[in-house]
C-alpha cells in the first residue's frame, strides 16, 4: 500500500485529523504533539480516539508519524530547556499510546557549542529515560541538514545515538528529502549510492518514514529551507525516482511543503500520479 499525506491541524482533534486527511487525498498524515512551538497539549478525548480509529479502519489510513514540537530539545545546555524535553517527551510517548503501532518523529536537536560528542550523549540519555518497555510506538530520530550546531546531519551521528540506546528496537529514523539534499546527500544523482551508505551506517531496518520536501538550496548549504514539489532543486524526476525506490516506496511519505490545504491536495495527487 502506497502512502502519502501531509502535516494535519490537530486542533480539532483526532477524529478530524482523519476526515481532513480522507479529504485531501492521503492515507497517512503528521502531526504535532502539541504546539510546534512548546506548551501543554491538549487532553485525550477516549471517545474521539475510538472515532477516529474506526474512521481509519474503514479508510486505511495508518503509519501515522506524529511530530515532537519544534523546541524540544534534548541535547540543550540549558536544564530548564533540557527538563522540557524529557517531560514533554515522555508525555507525548504516553499519549501517543492511543494510537497504537504509529510514529512519533523529533528532530535530534542542537548542542549548541558543548560538541557533537557531548550532543550524541545527552539525546541518548533522554531516550533511555523516556522509552518504555511495553511501548507501542517507534521514535524516529530524523536526518537533519546540519545547520550550526544541529545533531544528524549525518548518517554516522544518528547511528552513534541509536548505538548508545538500550532499547534499539524502540528507535528508528526519518528521512527528509530536503535536509539529507542539504546536508550533502546526493538524492539526485546517486539515490542508490545513499541509500547504500545508510544501510552500512545505519540499517535500512531502521528507516521507517519519508518526509518529502523540495528544497530552495543547492546541495550541501546546510540551511534547511523547505520548498513546493514541483519548485526546488530536486526536479520531479528525482521525486518519481524516490517514490518508486524499492527501499523507499513502502514507507510512508510526508508533505512538509510551504503549502495551504489546497496545496497539499495537489501535491498528494501529483505524488499518486509519479508512483504510478
Amino acid at each position: 500500500m502506497f502512502r502519502i499525506g501531509c502535516h494535519i491541524s490537530a486542533s480539532g482533534g483526532y477524529l478530524a485529523m482523519g476526515r481532513r486527511i480522507d479529504a485531501l487525498g492521503g492515507n497517512t498524515f503528521a502531526f504535532f504533539t502539541r504546539n510546534p512551538r512548546g506548551g501543554a497539549a491538549k487532553d485525550v478525548d477516549p471517545a474521539d480516539v475510538d472515532a477516529f480509529l474506526a474512521f481509519c479502519k474503514e479508510k486505511d489510513i495508518d503509519r501515522l508519524v506524529a511530530h515532537a514540537p519544534y523546541t524540544l530539545n534534548p541535547c540543550a545546555e540549558k536544564e530548564s530547556v533540557r527538563q522540557f524535553a524529557l517531560t514533554a517527551f515522555a508525555d507525548d510517548l504516553r499519549r501517543m499510546e492511543y494510537t497504537p503501532g504509529q510514529y512519533y518523529n523529533f528532530h535530534p536537536g542542537s548542542h549548541v557549542g558543548q560538541g557533537l560528542d557531548v550532543g550524541i550523549e545527552k539525546i541518548a540519555e533522554v531516550l533511555n529515560t523516556v522509552l518504555f518497555p511495553d511501548m507501542t510506538t517507534t521514535v524516529l530520530l530524523e536526518t537533519m541538514a546540519g545547520k550550526g550546531s544541529e545533531v544528524g546531519g549525518r548518517f554516522e551521528q544518528l547511528r552513534a545515538i541509536i548505538d548508545r540506546v538500550e532499547l534499539k528496537d524502540k528507535v528508528g529514523v526519518c528521512l527528509d528529502t530536503c535536509h539529507v539534499w542539504d546536508a550533502g546527500y546526493d538524492i539526485v544523482g546517486d539515490l542508490d549510492g545513499v541509500m547504500t551508505a545508510f544501510d552500512k551506517t545505519v540499517g535500512l531496518d531502521r528507516l521507517k518514514a519519508v518526509h518529502l520536501n523540495n528544497t530552495k538550496n543547492d546541495r550541501g548549504v546546510a540551511k534547511d529551507r523547505h520548498e513546493k514539489l514541483p519548485d526546488g532543486k530536486l526536479p520531479l524526476e528525482a521525486i518519481q525516482r524516490i517514490v518508486t525506490h524499492p527501499v523507499l516506496e513502502t514507507l510512508p511519505f510526508i508533505l512538509e511543503t510551504p503549502n495551504d490545504e489546497a496545496g497539499y491536495a495537489a501535491e498528494i495527487a501529483l505524488v499518486r500520479r509519479l508512483h504510478g
